[in-house]
């Protein structure tokens, strides 16, 4: 399928919506957290679209899956910080569930764009 902009890709809108959970989710963090766990979290969730939206800008293949690679890091330091916040009980484990599962998909899913690009890129 063919998309017109990155905001039509279906990661992207993914990552976009997870942002607003994790703006809502760290709302309820420890107030002493606001520039450890909050900020790390918002600032990775915000990363991963605008990385998303980069690698759609870029020309070259490899330079796109590049780019994805960034974000496939960040996907993974939220999945890192969430484990931590849920063992020290700021999330409850319903959300950290759902959260978990949600960036999982995510990354599945920019995991098997990077690798076609990756490919396409052998056969550029």
């Amino acid at each position: 399928m063919k998309y017109k902009a990155f905001k039509d890709l279906p990661m992207w809108v993914l990552s976009s919506s997870l942002i607003n959970l994790i703006y809502d989710c760290t709302k309820q963090f420890p107030k002493e957290e606001t520039f450890n766990l909050v900020s790390q979290l918002r600032r990775a969730s915000v990363s991963i679209a605008g990385n998303i939206a980069e690698s759609w800008g870029r020309y070259y293949y490899a330079d796109k899956a590049r780019i994805l690679a960034i974000a496939r890091g960040e996907i993974e330091e939220i999945r890192s910080h969430l484990a931590i916040a849920n063992n020290l009980g700021f999330i409850n484990k319903k959300d950290y569930r759902f959260l978990e599962d949600e960036y999982s998909q995510l990354l599945n899913d920019l995991n098997k764009h990077r690798k076609s690009l990756m490919n396409k890129n052998i056969n550029f």
